[in-house]
């Protein structure tokens, strides 16, 4: 990135000096105004844009510890607090006070409740929170009156809310690293937390768009958690803030290698080496009609003593990072010890900080236009090279791999027939039955399986069938459906392979031809063949009508294999190569010599990882022609091949904490139409880590995933056939189904007995009822049974 100075940055509006530190004492500012303590026991109102003859309010007689503004649009309100009373102040009343001759009064609201530590305002100005010690007081905003006291905490409480959306419910955090909801009519506690760390709990900031409120700590860990009608809270994400400045800086450090300077030091360390806590101090999101073009809904800043950290909850990633010392060396402090952010004039952002270690209070603006290019410098340049996409956009180049043949044998030559013989044929009738089958075009048409996929249904959520596919425990390592929906395969740790019908009522076809467990199976586009890799090493290729494999390879140890390139080759990932096979299968038999293979195969290219590191997962698509194809290693990374070129064209560093163990793609179904951009979608799971949904075009991860349970087993994913939904194992027993556009999951399929390894969507969504009827149809196998859930 271009280096940037603090005037296309930062503007700094006033700094103010008080006569005592006031590091953590919580300040407020607006729109238009901004409120300071001054000389401890008054308060000055600064315009933003007028900061001549600020308007001073006396009332109190102890030192002022908190201060906020109400969110009514048509007056303007400011609550205060002390020791001895809590004031509400009309902004507007106390100016014509003051052009009257008159000294500015407020409106005394409570009396006595000891050191305040933090004040919030209802939506409409008409209650006030306030936190004094282990309890919340509630106080009536027009009058002296005390509506409540919510005592449940363990420690001090340092920052409560009112909900946005509903007045009547109350988040508080505290001391005692727990928060609590609360139902402000009754009194009553609606939701309590666990401890959910080691330090204070310090900041809580509502998200109203998407029902969610965020929580912050004093060793810079987040939470976010959905705020449902039932009240029954769903931890979305947990994030730590100084790994994800770790990692944000190793991202820029790829893109802008550090540059020595001549004291020695390198650019890049100039905010220096040593780890900090940074605990969370103020949490803020723009509105998501107005302000920064570039900025998503799910973006909030992260107020913390060394600068504004800029985070994307959906994807859980560190944007950009505003320090306050280092790049902006011409503001007034260095360090900070609390934050009021609001929007500003023009879609910037005001900042009112307070030093850490000092007696300044500063108010600056943040600009918008810079932050706007900047953030599309930033995601132009994590962007891959090369705009990738997964529907090719050209044809194939003449020396691509993919233009490879299998070489045809010739023919046997054929008996020569002499003029005798072609006489001594007599004519044969051309049918040899009495009655002949109609060709049916006077039949009424059968009803079979569905046109197009019900993309407006909901997800399953009910189960419909329980099958147990072993009396002993095994384990199902692998299942897919095929093509058109009527039959599924698995694969079992038993060195089995079962076929069922979709609607698991039959008996299953049992296919043996491996010595150890099988661990892939996959259908051929024509849904005439299926495949299955073991651990003995071999590949054997299936017919439904047979049970003897028509093709075995026998290869090294093999990780994954797929048919791809509808069904011209077969793709091998071993160690760390990808191989493609032509081959060719013959299904005559010959009595005599059984033992003899009539298929073939044959090596028609070979790639490996960029790194040389053993790859985890491979995943293409076979249901059209695409030249893409996703590699994960065992160093973390997600390599993308364009097979057309035979080259890698990108690769995704760090996707994980962890290897990826699962590459799935959103491949659509022939019974349903995507816009093609959808199909540029592509999940990837890790242990002891999310669900990460990725956007080849840019090669950047665009949401996480993180109310399931994967720690130690391989769970999968997959994708529905309409491109809306996400189901995945989990090891708490349950399939979670998410929407593709949320990171919280809409259903959490229990009724299982183990954990829930491999999940499939039918892609072709049967109807067991009526043509009236459709479901979506899931299939989920764990060790060692099956259920089929539907809508």
């Amino acid at each position: 990135m271009a280096a940037v100075t603090s005037e296309q940055c930062f503007v700094e509006r006033f700094t103010v000096t008080c006569n005592k530190p006031v590091s953590h004492l919580q300040l407020s500012c607006c729109l238009s105004h901004c409120a300071v303590p001054w000389e401890d026991k008054n308060i000055r109102i600064y315009e933003n844009n007028n900061l001549e003859s600020p308007l001073e309010l006396t009332g109190h007689h102890c030192d002022v510890s908190a201060m906020v503004f109400g969110t009514v649009s048509d007056r303007l309100i400011l609550c205060s607090a002390s020791e001895d009373y809590v004031i509400v102040w009309d902004i507007a009343h106390c100016y014509r006070q003051i052009k009257e001759g008159v000294i500015a009064s407020g409106r005394v609201v409570g009396t006595l409740l000891g050191r305040v530590a933090h004040l919030s305002l209802c939506p409409l100005s008409a209650k006030v929170a306030a936190c004094s010690g282990s309890r919340v007081v509630l106080l009536n905003a027009e009058k002296e009156e005390v509506l409540g006291v919510l005592k449940a905490h363990l420690g001090p409480v340092t920052a409560s809310e009112f909900c946005p959306w509903d007045a009547n419910l109350l988040i508080s955090v505290s001391e005692d690293r727990t928060f609590k909801i609360w139902d402000v009519r009754k009194r009553d506690i609606l939701f309590e937390s666990a401890v959910l760390s080691a330090y204070p709990l310090l900041s809580l900031f509502f998200m109203e768009q998407n029902s969610q409120f965020i929580t912050g700590s004093g060793d810079g860990q987040l939470w976010c958690y959905t705020l449902p009608v039932d009240h029954k809270c769903r931890l979305l994400t947990k994030l730590d803030l100084l790994k994800l400045e770790q990692k944000h800086e190793r991202n820029l450090r790829k893109i802008n290698p550090p540059q020595n300077r001549a004291d020695g030091t390198t650019r890049n360390d100039v905010r220096g080496t040593v780890e900090t806590a940074k605990p969370v101090l103020r949490i803020w999101a723009q509105r998501p009609q107005s302000g920064h073009a570039s900025l998503q809904q799910s973006c909030v800043w992260i107020g913390s003593t060394d600068g504004l950290y800029l985070l994307d909850l959906d994807t859980s990633e560190l944007l950009m990072i505003l320090p306050l010392k280092g790049i902006i060396s011409d503001l007034s402090i260095s360090m900070a010890g609390s934050w009021a952010i609001t929007h500003g004039h023009g879609g910037n952002m005001c900042c009112l900080v307070t030093s850490l270690f000092g007696n300044s209070v500063v108010l600056f603006e943040v600009n918008s236009a810079w932050l706007d290019e900047l953030c599309f410098r930033m995601a132009k340049s994590f962007c891959a090279e090369e705009q990738l996409s997964v529907v090719p956009s050209s044809p194939l180049m003449t020396m691509s791999p993919l233009n490879a043949e299998l070489a045809k044998q010739d023919p046997k030559p054929q008996k020569k027939i002499g003029v005798s013989c072609q006489k001594s044929v007599k004519d044969q009738a051309l049918v040899f039955h009495t009655q002949v089958k109609s060709s049916g075009y006077n039949a009424a048409p059968q009803k079979g399986l569905l046109n197009e996929y019900p993309s407006h249904f909901e997800a399953p959520s009910v189960p419909y069938a329980h099958l147990m596919v072993s009396t002993t425990p095994t384990i199902v390592n692998s299942l897919q459906y095929s093509g058109d929906g009527k039959q599924l395969v698995c694969g079992l740790g038993d060195s089995s392979v079962l076929l069922y019908n979709s609607s698991l009522t039959d008996d299953p076809a049992v296919y043996t031809g491996h010595s150890k467990a099988v661990n892939t199976v996959c259908w051929s586009h024509s849904k005439r063949w299926f495949l299955s890799t073991s651990e003995d090493p071999t590949l054997c290729i299936w017919t439904a009508s047979a049970s003897e494999p028509v093709l075995t390879m026998f290869t090294k140890p093999i990780r994954t294999a797929q048919f791809y390139y509808l069904d011209k080759f077969l793709l091998l990932a071993s160690g760390s190569n990808l191989m493609l096979y032509l081959y060719h299968l013959d299904t005559t038999k010959d009595d005599i010599k059984r033992y003899k293979q009539r298929s073939k195969s044959k090596l028609a290219s070979k790639l490996s990882m960029n790194s040389g590191t053993d790859i985890t997962s491979v995943s293409a698509i076979n249901d059209f022609y695409s030249y893409i194809v996703l590699a994960a290693g065992a160093d973390r990374t997600i390599q993308v091949f364009d097979m057309n070129q035979g080259c890698m064209a990108t690769q995704i560093p760090d996707a994980h904490c962890r290897a990826v163990h699962h590459l799935t793609q959103n491949k659509g179904s022939p019974f349903c139409t995507q816009a093609l951009e959808s199909y540029n979608l592509f999940l990837s799971s890790a242990i002891t880590d999310s669900l990460k949904l990725w956007d080849l075009r840019t090669a950047r991860c665009v949401r996480r995933y993180e109310s399931h349970i994967n720690r130690c087993h391989h769970c999968t994913a997959a994708f529905s056939p309409c491109g809306r939904f996400i189901a995945t194992g989990s090891e708490d027993h349950c399939a979670y189904i998410y929407d593709t556009r949320s990171s919280n999951f809409l259903h959490k399929l229990q009724r299982h007995s183990e954990t829930v390894l491999n999940v499939a969507f039918n892609p072709a969504n049967p109807e067991p009822f009526s043509l009236s009827t459709a479901e979506y149809v899931l299939q989920c196998v764990f060790c060692p049974a099956a259920l089929l859930w539907y809508l």
